[in-house]
């Protein structure tokens, strides 16, 4: 079988339903939503029976499907930070008064994998508000730092040693990191929020595990945002072939020699095939982002940013936010 990479619960939960005759899957909970025209999925891993057959750890994950927008629709953008917000305010249950740090992973020079450091730009700050100007600081509004500590090919430090050391000097009550995902459909790249409660493993996506950062390793409640902003190739090539199978299937004379052929091909034979040829000599570490990556990625880091700041701001509206910032 093809080793299909995939950081979303949701696509998770469907391969392994597809595997196993769509049926349900034990210790499994699916909530379906929509606000403000946004499809909203919950997918809540209850026990590690359910933890085990979709390989993510128990918790809560939530999907926000963004719908068709430019990298100018303001409109929409504000919509769906709207609903990030709302939906980050259901994980986000300590006092307005304690800290949050927010860590923006990944690689700042590669752009497809820049979304956690263009949104760590974006946060609203205000731990040394707080500290060296209290009297000008309102007591609603929150404690927030925020920094991109870079990737392990730039710095030699472990991104979670570097976070440990933080959450040891700054002791927040929250940390949120953010980070680009893979995908395993074409059309959930760039398409997707998945908001989970269960920490985040760096470069699993792209088959770079780092050492987790969560709970267990900090100490402190972890919040994991991302967008996947690449599919592997292969499993693009992998889906081509499919759709060229059926199409000749339905374009193919039932009970002819080549139409009997077509059906009884073995596509675990197939899969076998395309894993030997493709991962060996042709696509094996290949990534597809799509071209307009660029501007996607400025997009996606201001409804992130956005929705972190209206989470955890949660006396200020919008407005507020924004002449903070400027």
């Amino acid at each position: 079988m093809i080793n299909v990479r995939t950081d979303l619960a949701l696509e998770a939960r469907e391969i392994y339903k597809q595997k196993n005759n769509n049926n349900e899957i034990e210790g499994i909970e699916v909530i379906n939503e929509k606000q403000d025209e946004v499809n909203i999925t919950t997918v809540k891993v209850k026990n590690e029976e359910g933890a085990q057959k979709i390989g993510k750890p128990v918790g809560s994950y939530i999907t926000i499907d963004i719908p068709d927008f430019t990298a100018y629709d303001g409109e929409t953008m504000d919509k769906v930070a709207q609903v990030v917000g709302k939906s980050l305010s259901r994980l986000v249950d300590i006092d307005y008064t304690k800290n949050a740090l927010v860590i923006g992973l990944g690689n700042w020079h590669v752009t497809p994998d820049a979304l956690g450091p263009k949104v760590a730009e974006k946060i609203m700050v205000t731990r040394h508000l707080k500290s060296v100007m209290p009297e000008v600081m309102d007591d609603s509004v929150r404690p927030v730092s925020s920094i991109a500590p870079g990737v392990l090919g730039i710095t030699g430090i472990e991104t979670v040693e570097i976070i440990k050391g933080l959450v040891e000097k700054t002791k927040p009550e929250l940390v949120i990191c953010i980070d680009a995902l893979a995908a395993r459909r074409v059309e959930r790249v760039n398409r997707t929020i998945q908001i989970g409660d269960t920490g985040i493993s760096p470069g699993a996506g792209v088959g770079n595990n780092r050492k987790q950062i969560n709970e267990e390793n900090l100490g402190v409640k972890v919040i994991a945002i991302g967008v996947p902003t690449v599919v592997d190739a292969v499993t693009i090539a992998n889906d081509t072939i499919d759709l060229v199978l059926d199409s000749l299937i339905n374009s193919t004379q039932s009970g002819s020699e080549f139409y009997n052929m077509l059906k009884n091909l073995d596509r675990n034979e197939k899969q076998s095939l395309i894993k030997e040829v493709l991962y060996s000599k042709l696509l094996g570490d290949m990534f597809v982002t799509p071209k307009d990556i660029d501007l996607v990625i400025d997009s996606l880091s201001k409804i992130i940013a956005d929705g972190i700041n209206i989470a955890l701001q949660p006396n200020m509206d919008m407005d507020d936010i924004n002449k903070f910032m400027h």
